[in-house]
């Protein structure tokens, strides 16, 4: 293998470089779109034109819109595990007050996005399934919620099953009847409230520590 001194990186390493460059403009082009047209109105000359060439050109970043839908679906679930995980390193003392704080934060990064609510919680494109590699990260965020559930004595089997189904459809209220406003926001403590008398083992709830360093 070639050894550069010069503290230049080799011609493949910078053409590596460009090319994710230029897979990282499409998707954000691709959000852009989406958002102002909607999932079902991604067109790849559009998309082309928003990002200064030829529709078949992105063919060479992606072999399909459906894996650049892949690639959006991935990138949302990278920025909710991000957001949970700030969660996580916040020292709150008190389980039952952990719960409100992840679920509001849950809450408030569905309804800040709909067209993003969408792609990850509603099967809206017909045909799109996620790759393992993208599947894998949703995957990890779920594990991860399981697991601050744990921490803070909530042991019980479907718990995460039920946490995301009632925070998803507090959620989807919230985007269709009352976009922007707070209605169903208001709710989410009074809902976490009656999760934990369901799902909890007892009324006090383990206090939980900090997750990272």
């Amino acid at each position: 293998m070639k050894t550069v001194t010069d503290g230049t990186a080799p011609p493949s390493d910078r053409r590596s470089t460009r090319h994710e460059g230029t897979r990282s403009e499409i998707i954000a082009a691709a959000w852009g779109l989406v958002r102002e047209n909607g999932l079902a109105g991604l067109a790849m000359r559009d998309l082309g034109e928003r990002v200064g060439m030829r529709a078949q050109s992105i063919y060479s970043y992606f072999p399909s819109k459906l894996a650049i839908f892949d690639a959006m679906f991935r990138e949302a679930y990278t920025t909710l595990s991000v957001a949970l995980e700030a969660v996580g390193a916040d020292p709150v003392s008190e389980g039952r007050e952990y719960a409100r704080v992840m679920s509001h934060r849950y809450f408030d990064f569905c309804v800040e996005d709909p067209v993003r609510f969408q792609l990850l919680f509603l099967r809206t494109i017909p045909d799109f399934v996620p790759s393992e590699e993208s599947y894998a990260v949703a995957i990890r965020v779920y594990e991860s919620m399981t697991s601050d559930l744990t921490r803070i004595g909530i042991t019980d089997a479907g718990a995460a099953d039920l946490l995301t189904a009632l925070l998803t459809g507090l959620a989807s209220q919230q985007i269709a009847n009352d976009p922007g406003g707070d209605r169903w926001r208001r709710l989410v403590d009074r809902s976490i409230d009656m999760y934990l008398r369901e799902v909890a083992p007892n009324p006090t709830i383990t206090k939980t520590k900090r997750r990272r360093s």
